[in-house]
């Protein structure tokens, strides 16, 4: 599946919005403009398990942060190095 570049501009807007130009708005923003954003993984909290896909996918998944909000990514990787990581608190 294509992104079309109106479908990019709203997840990038929608970041902007959601993490005021935090890391993870300029990971995405090199990711879906200089670089091959399929190289991306995102990790992200689904419920009480962690799913694993690329930016691309995540970006569809996510229906622009709608459906999976931008606070349960829990890692971004590219080519097996970290990006981020955010860390994770368990209940006692």
């Amino acid at each position: 599946m294509k992104l079309d570049s109106l479908k990019i501009s709203n997840a990038i807007n929608k970041i902007k919005i959601m993490t005021r130009k935090g890391i993870i708005e300029e990971i995405f923003s090199k990711a879906l403009f200089a670089d091959e954003a399929k190289s991306y993984r995102i990790y992200y909290r689904d419920f009480h398990r962690i799913k694993e896909s690329t930016l691309p996918e995540f970006l569809i998944q996510s229906n622009n942060f709608q459906t999976i909000p931008i606070n349960r990514i829990k890692k971004i990787e590219k080519s097996n190095t970290i990006l981020f990581e955010r860390n994770v608190v368990k209940d006692e």
